[in-house]
């Protein structure tokens, strides 16, 4: 009989244990939109599709027949993907334009491209964001999360409501996050000036992001526009680039195994996203939160009425969007 060494068998019941992680992950990693809904002719803008769910999300939407547009701040990333999504879909419905949400004057320039170019936008997807920034702050000075979080999306959504409007009914898709829950807005120090934590700067920006479709669902009652809240759940993206945990040698590499071993990928990410697009039983359904592809209740801090009010006049404000 063979003997194997304490070490080996060891080693062996981690690989095993691993492993059976790995085919739970696939296998219950988020539910799955299993329907096979087509959606030709519908213009879809999806922001931050050069990477992860965004990615993951344009290349399903070219699949079920929709004309995508990449809006993007890489140029170079976002064509490499284009090309990818043309030669696996065989379709030439796909499209780059110039996007940085941490510039309101690429904001305004992306917006008016395309209410000039565009003649309709049946979905806008606010997807692309950053997490746990080192202190950092936007071409116009506002704190990084909150900047491309939050004051990025609630510009360029209200530059495109008329398209949208017109080309009803339309649906607008904010990329959220579960930590909404545990954030708190600041509105003596939105800046986070006085002082920086980045899960407070990142939780922030995502409560603003909740209290945004709270206040942007009541203004477009009638209009045959809905807003929704989608959480992807913990995906292994791009977007914890910028964690100090991720720039650790050690912490780094146990963060990266984790998310491989746990963490559901782009494409699991995106089924929900995509469910919001597409499900045709969701066309009138507006201010919901969903998760998991089916509605969650959302917490009462996303839904204080009065702190939607008053953030949604200081974006306005600060955004430049009323004078």
């Amino acid at each position: 009989m063979v003997q194997f060494s304490r070490g080996v068998t060891w080693m062996s019941y981690v690989g095993t244990t691993v492993g059976g992680f790995v085919l739970l992950k696939y296998i219950y990693g988020g539910a799955r939109y299993e329907e096979d809904t087509q959606i030709p002719g519908k213009t879809v803008i999806i922001t931050g599709a050069s990477s992860g769910i965004g990615k993951a999300t344009a290349l399903e939407l070219t699949k079920r027949g929709a004309r995508v547009i990449l809006a993007c701040r890489d140029l170079k990333a976002a064509e490499e993907v284009k090309t990818k999504i043309i030669e696996e879909t065989n379709s030439s419905l796909v499209f780059v334009k110039k996007l940085d949400l941490a510039s309101l004057t690429s904001i305004r320039n992306f917006a008016a491209d395309i209410n000039k170019t565009q003649k309709r936008v049946d979905v806008l997807i606010n997807n692309a964001g950053v997490m746990y920034c080192p202190q950092s702050v936007t071409r116009e000075g506002f704190e990084m999360h909150l900047g491309v979080n939050h004051f990025g999306p609630f510009l360029l959504t209200n530059l495109l409501l008329d398209k949208m409007k017109q080309s009803k009914p339309s649906r607008i898709i904010c990329v959220n996050d579960s930590v909404y829950k545990d954030g708190q807005i600041d509105f003596k120090d939105l800046n986070c000036k006085k002082f920086y934590d980045e899960r407070h700067a990142y939780r922030q920006s995502k409560l603003a992001n909740m209290l945004f479709v709270n206040e942007l669902d009541r203004r477009l009652k009638d209009t045959g526009v809905t807003v929704n809240a989608v959480n992807p759940g913990i995906c292994n993206t791009k977007i914890h680039r910028h964690s100090k945990t991720y720039h650790s040698i050690f912490l780094g590499n146990i963060l990266g195994f984790l998310l491989t071993i746990f963490a559901s990928n782009p494409q699991q990410g995106s089924q929900t996203v995509v469910y919001a697009a597409v499900a045709p039983e969701l066309e009138e359904v507006s201010g919901k939160y969903f998760s998991n592809c089916k509605e969650e209740n959302i917490n009462p801090v996303g839904k204080d009425t009065k702190a939607a009010e008053r953030l949604w006049l200081i974006s306005e404000k600060w955004t430049r969007l009323v004078s």
